[in-house]
């Protein structure tokens, strides 16, 4: 079935594509989804989630999201491949916010074909953005691992984990400009994947899920537990700064 420009509505709650805002946010008018989830209890609106580009297809189930991939959607910027890919689909909030955690667990059961991939992102425009996911490779592995990409250059960091792990928890956290990547098997403890500074990650950013397939296939994944803490990545309390 294609949900390609279908809005279900979860709660009297609908995902909104950023084309269909009409209009720049004032300071006034803007809606800080870090300030409205953690006066939540930390739970999602997701009025506050917008496409940056929309899947082939969508679906919202409870506080479960389901995105359908299309072929050949991918991001990657110039580094080694020397193509560069910014056309899969990414589902994100907005804040200004400088110390909060993201937490969201992904299934990703029906993907099995090279390259599928979903996990967490931060995407702030073609040449800055940041992700952390599984990506299938064959039969017996896959790619855990992240891409920090500033201005204009990825790069790629991973390791090897068993091809029937098909469930992974991410969490994602920001301390003003620096951010930390953590993954988990259970949704309880969490693995150090990456700490990086994005340099054009200082002030506003938008982050959130994506989902893509770069080559010729299509796979749903699914997106739920999604909540906002507190900073869960603490300040460092070793060397002092210079």
């Amino acid at each position: 079935m294609n949900y390609k420009n279908i809005f279900l509505l979860s709660a009297g709650l609908a995902l909104v594509s950023c084309g269909q805002q009409g209009k720049a946010e004032s300071d006034t008018d803007f809606q800080d989804a870090i300030k409205t989830a953690l006066s939540n209890g930390g739970s999602i609106d997701i009025n506050s989630l917008q496409w940056t580009r929309e899947p082939g297809g969508f679906e919202v189930k409870g506080d479960t999201i389901l995105i359908t991939t299309a072929p050949h959607t991918d991001l990657w910027q110039r580094t080694y491949y020397h193509f560069q890919n910014d056309n899969a689909p990414v589902l994100q909030m907005k804040t200004r916010e400088k110390f909060f955690s993201f937490v969201v667990k992904t299934d990703f059961t029906q993907s099995h074909q090279r390259f599928d991939q979903c996990g967490i992102v931060m995407y702030l425009d073609s040449e800055n953005w940041l992700k952390g996911s599984v990506e299938y490779e064959n039969e017996k592995f896959q790619h855990l691992g992240s891409v920090a990409t500033n201005g204009g250059y990825s790069d790629w960091a991973t390791t090897a984990i068993p091809a029937d792990v098909k469930t992974m928890w991410y969490r994602f956290s920001r301390r003003e400009d620096d951010y930390c990547i953590e993954c988990s098997t259970n949704g309880t403890d969490f693995s150090q994947m990456r700490i990086c500074h994005m340099q054009a990650g200082g002030e506003e950013i938008s982050f959130g899920i994506y989902a893509c397939s770069p080559e010729e296939s299509s796979f749903t994944a699914a997106f739920s537990d999604m909540k906002i803490t507190e900073c869960m990545w603490k300040a460092h309390d070793g060397q002092q700064p210079d």
